[in-house]
């Protein structure tokens, strides 16, 4: 008798049909692929590269994003979390690229890429002696920077571009086109049945795309303009090693690294409802480092896991190997062919930001729900409170670190998420441990030395609280 085939997109291991993968592999490579090629054009930019290299970074960094996503879905020995989590070339380095690159160069940077990635690989290798310095409460408090950190992004592209000085942003035509691709995805996702409200991503994309179109905002030139096909290059551009330049690296490969443990927390948590194991947390760091080194060779920038795409798998639930693994497919294929590549950003920025906003909320909504499976206890509450207060308020006023050394703005700057990390890292070390339990205790304490009343009684009602408790819990043995 043929063993049945697992074919449910709920299970890491299914194997759907192609044409039910399909469409919720799609809505993955979508939402990713803005922020797959907007670093490389950003670092273009600042280096001054020629329209030739230009093209090869933002190339080689969309391949890169395929490998990564394929390698971290399958593994290959220690390496690889198998997770469902979308891997690429991300946005978190873009600050200190920028800086390393308008000094030194693309050299510099990929020079310095390399050692960051061995960083990384170190943290990878520790991170099950050290497992126990993340708990939720600092999981959670990542993963809810991530989410609100992203908000901005979300709005600017629903206004018409990345940039707030782009030509037409934030005209009427962008919001309506941004809300009709909203609307769409919430109407799919809560009206919708079967593959429609699984897919509700790349449906509302797809309206928002058709009226774009009718609205004359899509360009086709660049795919007139592309290539077939390309290979990448073994190394491209020559490696340069600064050490201002790797010092600047190291720390944001290693902040990276507390990112990557929040976004994998959420992806376990949101999409799977169970704790990330250490084993998947060390295979996830030691491929994530790997990766980032190896791209340093081929020109791709570093890696690192995708928010929006852990947003969409705690948002669909849909955690199936094969689905992400089409999408991994998708994004390696538009590495080899820059037209295929091209015509997927003829995707009009409002499009991918009505789309994408409702994902960034549900990151948010993840990190809640990592915090709330630690006790809220005054400790807890300071931690985020004041890794909350410090991220968002230095974001959202740079100028207040503009006279610090360079070195902290390269690692903290537009970066929320760092200081984030660092504060919730270092005040879960430095606070005492206090439970939700010692807090009752000393208000108990200090209401009755208030009153002048005995205080030796709380010994003997806790002691018959826990009676109470034991009692109660052999009763429910017993009826059971």
């Amino acid at each position: 008798m043929p063993k049945q085939v697992n074919a449910s997109i709920f299970d890491f291991h299914g194997r759907p049909s192609v044409g039910k993968a399909l469409p919720l592999s799609l809505q993955h490579v979508l939402a990713m692929i803005a922020g797959v090629i907007t670093p490389p054009i950003i670092v273009a930019g600042v280096v001054g590269a020629s329209v030739e290299e230009r093209l090869l970074l933002i190339q080689i960094a969309v391949l890169a994003s395929g490998v990564s996503t394929l390698f971290q879905l399958y593994g290959v020995w220690k390496f690889g979390a198998r997770l469902p989590a979308i891997f690429g070339v991300g946005f978190a380095y873009v600050p200190t690229l920028v800086a390393v690159g308008g000094q030194f160069g693309i050299a510099g940077i990929l020079g310095a890429q390399l050692i960051g990635g061995i960083s990384m690989m170190v943290v990878g290798y520790f991170i099950q002696y050290i497992r126990h310095l993340f708990p939720p409460v600092v999981a959670g408090t990542v993963v809810l920077v991530i989410g609100l950190s992203l908000y901005d992004i979300a709005v600017r592209y629903m206004a018409g571009s990345g940039n707030v000085e782009a030509p037409g942003f934030g005209e009427p035509l962008n919001w309506f086109v941004a809300f009709a691709t909203l609307t769409t995805v919430l109407i799919a996702s809560q009206f919708g049945r079967g593959v429609v409200k699984l897919s509700a991503i790349i449906v509302g994309m797809l309206v928002g795309y058709m009226l774009a179109l009718l609205l004359g905002m899509v360009s086709f030139e660049a795919v007139a303009e592309a290539g077939w096909v390309a290979v990448p290059q073994f190394m491209p551009f020559e490696l340069e090693f600064h050490t201002s330049a790797i010092v600047a690296m190291v720390i944001i490969c290693v902040i990276n690294s507390v990112q990557t443990i929040g976004d994998l927390s959420a992806t376990t948590v949101g999409g799977m409802n169970r704790e990330l194991r250490t084993r998947e947390l060390t295979g996830g760091l030691l491929g994530n480092g790997l990766t980032t080194t190896l791209s340093a060779f081929f020109g791709a920038l570093p890696t690192a896991t995708f928010s929006q795409n852990v947003g969409i798998v705690a948002m669909t639930r849909v955690i199936s190997r094969f689905v992400l693994a089409l999408a991994g497919g998708f994004m390696l294929l538009a590495g080899f062919s820059p037209k295929f590549g091209a015509l997927v950003t003829t995707i009009p920025y409002p499009v991918l930001g009505g789309a994408t906003v409702i994902v960034f909320g549900m990151i948010t909504m993840t990190g809640i729900k990592l915090l709330i499976k630690d006790e809220l206890s005054a400790r807890n509450m300071t931690i985020v409170g004041l890794a909350l207060a410090l991220s968002l308020g230095i974001a959202q006023v740079p100028e207040a670190i503009a006279l610090l050394p360079d070195w902290i703005q390269n690692a903290i700057g537009g970066a929320p998420i760092v200081v984030a990390a660092i504060t919730a890292f270092t005040l879960n070390l430095v606070l005492p441990r206090v439970t939700l339990a010692d807090e009752e205790r000393e208000r108990e304490r200090m209401a009755c030395a208030d009153e002048g009343t005995d205080c030796s009684t709380l010994q003997d009602r806790e002691a018959s609280r826990r009676s109470h408790r034991q009692e109660g819990s052999a009763g429910n043995a017993s009826s059971s």
